[in-house]
């Protein structure tokens, strides 16, 4: 027997499982509206909505985040993305703020896609952890999602 028989695959965690089901629920949400306009305009009520649900300190950094790339990147649009606020150009997502409890870790998590215009050489950032945005958080930010869809 190979070590993988005996291995015990755990599968998806809750956490990982939940996810993978508020996607299928956000994608069966977004096939049902009707214009483009009214995909949007729903789409940021939905990343508020769930904002407005997260624990306090997630909460305060997702509505910074809100408005940093809304601020500096107005060609994306707010979007859920397997239950996590994102923002996307061209139905595509670029960058996503996870917060720390979506997942029960000890930082919330802003990440880019292979969407996002950052790379540097042969290697680069592609998320970041965050505790708290500070004005220098929010600047870093800022110059990210820029660059992102520059």
């Amino acid at each position: 027997m190979s070590g993988t028989e005996n291995s015990a695959y755990e599968g998806f965690t809750a956490e990982e499982r939940a996810a993978m089901k508020e996607h299928a629920q956000e994608q069966k949400t977004a096939a049902r509206r009707r214009s483009r306009a009214d995909k949007e305009a729903e789409a940021e009520r939905d990343v508020l909505a769930k904002i407005a649900d997260m624990p306090d300190a997630d909460r305060i950094m997702a509505e910074r985040i809100h408005a940093v790339v809304k601020a500096h990147a107005p060609v994306l649009a707010p979007k859920l993305w397997y239950g996590m606020p994102a923002y996307a150009r061209d139905g595509k997502v670029v960058c996503f703020f996870q917060s720390a409890a979506k997942f029960k870790t000890r930082y919330a998590t802003l990440g880019f896609s292979d969407q996002a215009n950052l790379d540097e050489g042969t290697m680069w950032a592609a998320g970041f952890a965050l505790t708290e945005v500070t004005p220098e958080v929010e600047e870093r930010i800022a110059a990210l999602v820029k660059q992102a869809v520059s």
